[in-house]
């Protein structure tokens, strides 16, 4: 059955007359799951055209999830939905409520006709690598949260270069690759800096960092803060059971920490904000309500996703620097 039409002068790349002609069999039903594609040479000899063109016919169509390739035998058809023209593969550290919130908006933001979707790698360099080999050339773009593990930039770079972009953390060794990130190093300063009047008040600034997810940009930024301005400081590894001194304000990056540290206050019969204070990182509806308000340095998640799914959408390359606000609330 022939079902691939190429013209000469038509105005539009022979590639994609073939992926319009495959894409129109497919609708018309002529064309079922599982079915076999011409082999590559077949359509080269056919058409006089160049391997490179039909190979990148077929990559696109695999791309998007549309064929399957079985090494040595060729080509098959995988869905008969032909109307997804992206496919993002979008590969998360963890998932958590600030998390959820930079999904949703990318989802709401991504457009229709796309299909997303979503792996965790749970801070795991193999189950980073393992996900990424086998998602290798079967997406249309890649999103990847490298956060801070060692070698990810070396997997990241096997991925087809011109289809990736770095999401939340990103450093030197992946400044080639388009992204919207933190600044953690920048945001915790700034946001120490904003609330200094309020700082002033208390003898001790404490960071719990127990370095295992936490960007290192934070114990960096929180450090020069302290320094530069004379506080003293302490960077605590874990909280486990250690006493709240009053006049210490604890900085605390994990809500699991936070956790910690309010239940260990209430069985001090300390009062927040009063006796002692809390700055937690990252924004979340309960931060609003619990014990009256807890204050936080957080950047926008909402705006990066919506800015990463409109840099995808446009087709730009570019780095930008998602912003970070202080909210002020009754913990400090």
């Amino acid at each position: 059955m022939k079902f691939i039409n190429i013209q000469n002068n038509l105005g539009i790349p022979k590639y994609k007359q073939i992926i319009y002609s495959i894409e129109k069999t497919i609708v018309k039903g002529l064309l079922k799951k599982d079915d076999k594609l011409p082999s590559i040479n077949k359509v080269c000899l056919e058409f006089s055209i160049s391997r490179d063109t039909v190979l990148l016919a077929y990559e696109e169509l695999k791309k998007r999830g549309i064929i399957y390739s079985i090494l040595g035998k060729g080509y098959y058809i995988k869905t008969i939905e032909v109307k997804v023209k992206k496919r993002i593969f979008l590969l998360f550290d963890e998932l958590n409520i600030f998390k959820e919130d930079l999904y949703n908006s990318f989802i709401e933001n991504i457009g229709m006709n796309t299909q997303v979707d979503i792996f965790f790698h749970h801070f795991n360099l193999q189950v980073f690598q393992k996900l990424i080999n086998d998602s290798n050339g079967n997406y249309t773009k890649y999103i990847i949260m490298p956060t801070n593990l060692d070698g990810a930039a070396a997997i990241i770079k096997t991925l087809p270069v011109d289809d990736v972009y770095i999401l939340d953390q990103t450093n030197n060794e992946l400044k080639s690759f388009p992204a919207v990130y933190q600044n953690h190093k920048k945001d915790i300063y700034n946001g120490l800096e904003r609330g200094k009047t309020k700082l002033n008040k208390y003898e001790k600034l404490n960071m719990i960092f127990p370095g295992f997810r936490e960007p290192v940009g934070m114990k960096i930024g929180f450090k020069k803060f302290c320094e530069d301005f004379g506080f003293s400081y302490m960077v605590i590894t874990e909280f486990k059971d250690r006493k709240i001194i009053k006049g210490e304000v604890y900085i605390i990056p994990d809500d699991r920490d936070l956790v910690k540290v309010i239940e260990k206050s209430k069985l001090q019969n300390l009062i927040l904000g009063v006796d002692f204070g809390i700055i937690s990182y990252n924004e979340t509806p309960l931060k609003k309500v619990v014990e009256n308000g807890i204050t936080t340095i957080s950047t926008d998640f909402v705006a990066m996703g919506k800015i990463l799914a409109q840099m995808i959408l446009n087709g730009k390359k570019e780095q930008i620097e998602n912003k970070s606000n202080l909210i002020i609330r009754r913990s400090l």
